[in-house]
């Protein structure tokens, strides 16, 4: 999992845009769920849980605006 959020953070901007895209965006989804179970955050596991699939509506939105301005996705951390 380390690995895979490691991979993920350091893509170039325009692939995070990408993956950022509607349907693509449960990419980070997984990703956030992957940093809170790593970190051991349980309100973060079940924010995580929720928003994947209700979060397509909106988050991908979301992250594409902080992959612009911040170059990485918008997290509990």
């Amino acid at each position: 999992m380390k690995d895979f959020i490691k991979t993920m953070d350091n893509l170039p901007k325009l692939i995070k845009l990408i993956f950022a895209l509607p349907f693509l965006d449960i990419i980070w989804n997984v990703t956030r769920l992957f940093k809170s179970i790593i970190k051991q955050n349980l309100i973060g596991i079940i924010f995580a849980i929720i928003l994947i699939v209700p979060g397509i509506a909106f988050m991908w939105l979301v992250d594409i605006i902080c992959v612009l301005l911040y170059d990485k996705v918008l997290w509990i951390e």
